[in-house]
């Protein structure tokens, strides 16, 4: 039976106008992930990042730890939903100045679940039926490149690995609207691939955040 680690990526620079990019904290906690994944002596056969850059820097900062020399496969149908856009199209448009990570939290959940329930009559450029699709699509043609017993590994983002736990559960929105609140920076969600298909097996690990390094432990 085949493995799917997918993992969030690190902390990015919330409030920052490019916020696509990882924090000094962010860039710590690829390090955590990495040892994480080598203590565990797990081998990839396919390894997959999204077009972002905190997704991608977040790929090579764990790569490094493993001692894997190529880089990890470029495929945007890994990329987050464009919180932007969701935001200016259901949202409050422009957020008030300063605004703190519960505020911003708030207003967004709220957005998304517009988001969702607008479906393809939404006037963002990528609808809610549109990714979900794109993210289906990225998960079954990863799946059906593992053999047996082969593992693969994904740096992605919150709303993307909320939506495919909700999926595997029965409720992609419930994911995407809800998951997605608890999930913390850099942390593992493990699928299982076999005869029965996909399956959920752990969602949002983060023990590798305790003792010492609990000080690392973000969720925005």
């Amino acid at each position: 039976m085949g493995a799917i680690y997918l993992i969030r990526h690190g902390q990015a620079t919330f409030g920052e106008v490019d916020y696509d990019r990882l924090s000094s904290l962010g860039l710590e906690q690829g390090v955590i992930v990495g040892a994480e994944l080598l203590r565990r002596h797990v081998r990839f056969t396919e390894v997959r990042s999204g077009s972002l850059v905190r997704q991608q820097k977040t790929a090579e900062t764990v790569l490094d730890w493993l001692g894997v020399k190529t880089p990890a496969k470029e495929d945007p149908r890994w990329n987050e939903y464009d919180h932007v856009d969701v935001l200016a199209c259901h949202g409050a448009g422009a957020l008030p100045h300063g605004i703190d990570p519960h505020g911003y939290q708030a207003i967004l959940d709220g957005a998304l679940e517009e988001w969702v329930a607008a479906g393809d009559k939404s006037p963002c450029a990528e609808t809610w039926p549109a990714f979900l699709t794109r993210v289906c699509d990225a998960l079954a043609e990863l799946v059906s490149l593992l053999g047996k017993g082969e593992n693969a590994v994904v740096f992605t983002s919150g709303g993307v690995i909320g939506t495919i736990a909700g999926q595997l559960l029965g409720d992609p929105a419930v994911g995407l609207c809800r998951l997605q609140r608890v999930m913390v920076n850099g942390g593992v969600t493990k699928l299982v691939s076999g005869r029965s298909g996909v399956s959920l097996l752990s969602f949002n690990e983060h023990s590798h955040f305790d003792g010492r390094a609990s000080r690392l432990l973000s969720y925005r």
